[in-house]
């Protein structure tokens, strides 16, 4: 019999998610800088969820008020706001400890009072060549419409400007998108000591310098600020083009109604009233902080001290199939090709569109992008394509949170390189990450195709574990160019047998695969689903799943962030396991694998298990047919299943207890994976191919 369905607050999951950002703060087993970058990875988190979990629960509270239903909104916006101050009091706690230990270590981070005379003349002279050009006060008068240029998610310093007979205020916005956060500042005598400064206190330090201008100030007093807000926009369908509805989406963010505002606890009481006034909000929108409210930054910390302070090195490896062969596409056509990032070298994938862009063979070349480098190699070789003659498509998803404004500059300039660009219809992201290549080969034209979970991005490929797939397969090919053409005629009604694509049949197959594996169970045959995600939210899904684990399914899952079905509930629950990893990179990577009976079908995708990703994006996952590429999926979930230093228990009460190791070896799984790769690529080059 099953017990009555049991979720999680997703707000609650992913601060628990986030919760575990900061355990790696906490993990003296990091070198010192990486754990200072954990806690700015921490703060950068918190600032998407006020933007996006958070402003989305304000206005279900405000939804619910107008049509006066009840509901429990309110009572989790509580127990929200209690977790944000609990993680926040850890935060405090953390970077106190983590300052003592740079200490420790001869890096001392110093304010505006610490310095010596020889520091306070080269900040002086350092203001005048590097900040003076970039700062410019907004004085704060009756006239001040400081809800429409405040920047979300900028650090600012409130000054309050006292003089003989009157006090004014003014704001200072931190140029940190022109200048480094952090200065390291020079030593008058031979030293090891690394003294670094903040940004902000340089400011602090050259106030009178700032307003000696105009104020005859006879005291100076700075305060930090800072706002995030809603994230989200109605777009307006009225316009004539997605690039003007995006430009006029982004402007609504731009002034949108601040979700959070922080500010110095010892503002005075005016200069607080003064802008909360402003941004029309009202003392429980406040929270107190302290000097820096923008702790995001210390996600770049710099490298200073030793090489014991940071991460050790692991070199991407090289796919040593690619040297075998011509060229790439000879290395695809004989074999399908599965790189892992960021274990593989993203440079694989960069060659072969570099290659694409100047093979006198190739005719065609399609691709999606969603997240781009700002220096793209990916999408210049798109252009180059273009240049050398050939047809060349992008989609250019321009409603990628936070992305916005970079798509929109490189759907420009790819059109005017003589690109044909196709962007997504509003509200329906195409969050796939796909390219296709066409090639004339004895007469035939073949194609080359990529299907992978994570985007074409130089950077992130270095941070995130991301699967490619690249394949000639035929069935799969002609299936990814069906994808291109449902993207430019989405209401054409299309077949997918091998690829799972959302909208169009994720669910239905999920539905399928979990149903064939109850089933199975029933009939006593082999029966199991593994599931490696970064959230999973959809309560359909997750119903199925409490279904499947009833029916005696054993069910082992990998989660990194949102979790919201609860494990290891008596009668509902109970075969279903849940860690989570969160280590020195970003898990990323999707893996579904069902057991069918001991035939193991298996896919990667880009989609997690939330609505959005199965009704409301294209998103594609695919079947994977080679039985090398299989069993290396296989052992990779299988080594991560196995983790006993990062690995996180995720349980009903959110807890983040580790997997507890005992007397067993120590498996800390992203490295064991790298040892795996490296040794398929040595010793044994047979491993894939």
């Amino acid at each position: 019999m099953i017990e009555e369905k049991v979720y999680l607050p997703k707000e609650l999951s992913w601060l628990a998610f986030n919760q575990r950002v900061l355990q790696e703060a906490a993990d003296k087993s990091n070198p010192l800088i990486e754990r200072v970058r954990f806690l700015g990875i921490y703060s950068s988190n918190l600032d998407e969820f006020y933007k996006v979990q958070f402003a989305n629960l304000k206005k279900d509270i405000l939804i619910e008020e107008e049509q006066k239903s009840r509901s429990n909104t309110k009572y989790l916006l509580r127990q929200v706001n209690q977790k944000v101050i609990q993680l926040e009091l850890q935060f405090d706690k953390l970077y106190n400890e983590l300052l003592l230990e740079m200490a420790r270590n001869q890096i001392f981070l110093i304010n505006e009072r610490q310095l010596t005379s020889y520091q306070e003349q080269w900040i002086k002279n350092y203001y005048k060549q590097n900040l003076r050009q970039y700062i410019t006060p907004i004085l704060l008068d009756s006239h001040t419409e400081l809800i429409q240029f405040l920047k979300d998610d900028h650090a600012y310093l409130a000054v309050e400007i006292i003089c003989e007979n009157s006090i004014s205020y003014a704001l200072l916005e931190l140029p940190t998108d022109k200048v480094s956060r952090f200065v390291l500042l020079p030593s008058e005598v031979s030293t090891k000591n690394k003294c670094i400064i903040f940004l902000d206190n340089i400011l602090r330090y050259c106030l009178f310098d700032i307003f000696k201008v105009f104020f005859d100030a006879i005291e100076l007093n700075a305060y930090s600020i800072k706002i995030n807000r809603d994230a989200e926009y109605e777009l307006n369908t009225e316009f004539d083009s997605l690039l003007e509805l995006m430009s006029q989406g982004l402007k609504q963010r731009l002034t949108a109604q601040p979700v959070r505002f922080i500010y110095q606890k010892d503002m005075p009481k005016a200069l607080f009233e003064l802008l909360i006034s402003k941004l029309k909000l009202s003392e429980q929108d406040a929270m107190q902080g302290g000097r820096y409210p923008n702790f995001k930054d210390l996600a770049n910390f710099p490298d200073l001290g030793g090489k014991n302070l940071l991460n050790k090195r692991l070199p991407s490896l090289a796919y040593s199939r690619f040297k075998k062969f011509r060229n790439s596409f000879a290395t695809i056509k004989d074999r399908d090709v599965l790189l892992y990032y960021p274990y593989y070298s993203f440079g694989h994938v960069l060659e072969i569109m570099r290659q694409a862009s100047f093979d006198p063979e190739v005719t065609h070349i399609r691709m999606n992008i969603y997240r781009v480098a700002k220096d793209s190699r990916f999408i210049n070789a798109a252009i180059n394509a273009a240049n050398n003659g050939k047809k060349v498509t992008v989609v250019v998803e321009l409603q990628a949170r936070f992305d916005e404004e970079a798509n929109i500059r490189w759907a420009k300039r790819l059109i005017s390189s003589g690109v044909k660009v196709i962007y997504s219809q509003p509200k329906l992201k195409i969050h796939a990450k796909l390219f296709l290549i066409e090639r004339r080969e004895h007469g035939h034209i073949v194609r080359y195709a990529h299907i992978g979970s994570g985007n074409f991005n130089e950077k992130t490929a270095r941070l995130y574990t991301d699967f490619s797939l690249l394949t000639a397969d035929p069935a799969i090919t002609d299936e990814v160019k069906k994808v291109f053409n449902f993207i430019e005629n989405p209401f054409k009604p299309v077949v997918f047998n091998y690829l799972l694509v959302s909208p169009q049949n994720t669910r239905l197959r999920f539905t399928e695969f979990i149903q064939r594996e109850i089933k199975h169970a029933k009939e006593g045959k082999p029966a199991a689903i593994y599931l490696k995600l970064n959230a999973i939210t959809d309560k359909d899904m997750i119903d199925q799943l409490y279904e499947a684990s009833c029916a005696g399914v054993k069910i082992r899952m990998i989660v990194r962030g949102m979790c919201v079905l609860v494990p290891q509930i008596p009668n509902l629950s109970e075969n279903i396991v849940v860690t989570s990893i969160v280590d020195r990179f970003l898990e990323h990577a999707r893996i579904y694998i069902f057991e069918n009976n001991g035939q193991k079908d298996t896919y990667i995708s880009s989609a997690d298990w939330m609505p959005r990703n199965i009704d409301n994006r294209v998103e594609v996952g695919v079947k994977i047919f080679d039985a090398k590429i299989k069993s290396t999926l296989h052992e990779i979930f299988n080594i991560q299943c196995h983790d006993n230093v990062k690995a996180r228990i995720i349980d009903k009460d959110n807890s983040n207890k580790y997997v507890q190791r005992g007397n067993k070896k120590k498996i800390r799984s992203q490295y064991v994976i790298y040892d795996y790769l490296k040794k398929c690529e040595t010793e044994e080059p047979d491993c894939q191919s």
